[in-house]
Formats: structure tokens, C-alpha cells, sequence
């Protein structure tokens, strides 16, 4: 099954649902409906899985007094509906106490395929996903399909250079992902701290909250790092050069088993003997 094929029914029916403004009175085929709040699955393969409280408070007493003014989406599944769109909301009614909410019921069938790639298109085109969120699903999307970054930027209508940056932060840690999701770094502070190991991840992350530092401050302090590990890298392998240089010229020079180790040269010797050998060459 392609990509992106088959979603055409759902999209355009959401769409055309919303364009009309549907509602009880002129729902001549039954497509808008009250359902209760128990009645309806989550999506299981829904990729966000950050929700903000604080946002959902708001959404939550603006649903209390003003009503729901976008229905979500649901698909009839016989004993109960599938959420296909609208998880904020549907959460905001739980919060705000509500028995019911008012749903439009997709009249299409749908398999789980379609219904992960569904979840994961819309939320990416609603842009309602932060950063690792997103990288994940971009992530799942190319490893179901087998598709390249390219097939997925015309998919998602992403450019290929922001898809494949963004899939650059599942490389960083823990902790570095969960200060972004947590809204404090940028992605662009993120981004910056690929390539370096989660202890020097931690460092950065912990210097740009404590400081509040710019992502150009944070990208000078981290070319800096990179360029005094490049000297230092450099320096242990002149040394490294060095060292080997001088075990190539002594293993033709001397009958014993010499090794270079740490900027030690090893010299072995089976016995008394040939350590008095030895000390008679040097004199």
C-alpha cells in the first residue's frame, strides 16, 4: 500500500465537513452526531504524546462557554468510534466534565495502516506536534513505507533538508529531548548539539538554561568545544605518530619485542641474560 493513497475520502470529507459548517439541522446523511465521551477509542497510533496542561485548561473553559466550535472525527466502529481527529478536544471535554461531544462520523473504512498514517499525516500538517514528536513520526513513516526523505517531504509538503534535520534529534539524549519537548531549549539550540556525547549534551543544555543564551551564543560556545577537541585530537596523534615512529626504528634495530603503549615504549625480555645484553648495546 503507497503512501499517502486511500486518504483522499477522509481528508476531503473532513474538509467539505468543515467548509459547510455542518450541523444537526441540515445533516441530511447523519455525518454530525452527539456521541458520549465513553463511547470513543483514541487512536492508538496517535504520535503526540505531549499535551499541555495549561493549554488544555483554556481549551477546556473556552468548550465550557462558548461549545465546541470544530467537531472532532471519528469513524464508526459498531460498539464504539475510533477517534481519527481531535484528541485536544476530546480531552478538553473530559476535563471540563462534559458527557458528550459533537463528532462528525467518517463514512469510510479504514485498516490500521491507514489509520497510523492518517494519525501521523494530519497531526504533521496541523503542525500540532513539537520537534521529537514529529522526528518520531517522521521516523515510523519512512521505516513502514520504506520511502526516502525525498518521497517524504512530497508527502508532507516538508522541505528534505527539514525533514532530515529534525530526524537528527532522536540522535540526542535523554535529557537534551526532554528539556525541548519541555520547551526549554529551541530546536535550534537541538540541533546544535548533535554530534557531541550525552555528557557534554548535559553541559551545554544546563549552560543555556542557566545563562538564557541565543542559539548564535550556544553555536559559538560549541564550535569552541569542537575546535579545542580537533587541537586535542590532533596533538594525541602527532604524538601517537611520534611514538610509533620510534618503535618502527628500533624493531630493526634491537633483537627484543618492543610495543609503544600510552607514550611508553615496552621493552621485553626473556631473562637476565639478555637485560645485560641489552645494557651492553646502550654502552
Amino acid at each position: 500500500m503507497a503512501l499517502g493513497k486511500g486518504l483522499g475520502a477522509i481528508l476531503d470529507e473532513i474538509g467539505q465537513a468543515y467548509e459547510n459548517e455542518i450541523t444537526f439541522e441540515n445533516s441530511s446523511a447523519g455525518q454530525v452526531k452527539e456521541i458520549e465521551l465513553h463511547e470513543i477509542t483514541p487512536n492508538p497510533y496517535q504520535p503526540r504524546k505531549h499535551f499541555d496542561e495549561e493549554a488544555l485548561v483554556e481549551l477546556s473553559e473556552s468548550i465550557k462557554r462558548y461549545g465546541l466550535l470544530q467537531p472532532i472525527v471519528v469513524i464508526d466502529k459498531g460498539e464504539s468510534y475510533l477517534l481519527v481527529a481531535g484528541e485536544r478536544r476530546l480531552r478538553a471535554h473530559q476535563l471540563a466534565g462534559l458527557e458528550t461531544i459533537v463528532a462528525i462520523v467518517a463514512d469510510v473504512a479504514i485498516d490500521e495502516a491507514k489509520l497510523r498514517e492518517l494519525a501521523l499525516i494530519e497531526n504533521i500538517q496541523r503542525e500540532d506536534l513539537n520537534a521529537i514528536e514529529l522526528a518520531h513520526s517522521y521516523d515510523e513513516l519512512i521505516k513502514v513505507y520504506k520511502i526516502t526523505h525525498n518521497d517524504l517531504s512530497e508527502v508532507v509538503s516538508k522541505s528534505r533538508s527539514q525533514i532530515t534535520n529534525t530526524l537528527r534529534l532522536l540522535a540526542l539524549s535523554e535529557y537534551v529531548q526532554s528539556n525541548l519537548i519541555a520547551g526549554e531549549i529551541s530546536q535550534g539550540h537541538a540541533k546544535i548539539l548533535v554530534g557531541f556525547n550525552d555528557e557534554e549534551q548535559k553541559a551545554l543544555v544546563d549552560t543555556i538554561i542557566a545563562q538564557k543564551l541565543s542559539v548564535r551564543e550556544t553555536e559559538l560556545i560549541a564550535k569552541s568545544k569542537k575546535d579545542l577537541a580537533s587541537n586535542h585530537k590532533s596533538s594525541k596523534k602527532r604524538e601517537f605518530d611520534f611514538m610509533r615512529k620510534q618503535e618502527d626504528n628500533l624493531v630493526g634495530k634491537l633483537p627484543f619485542p618492543i610495543k609503544v603503549k600510552n607514550n611508553t615504549l615496552e621493552i621485553k625480555f626473556k631473562n637476565k641474560k639478555e637485560v645485560e645484553r641489552f645494557l651492553s648495546m646502550l654502552d
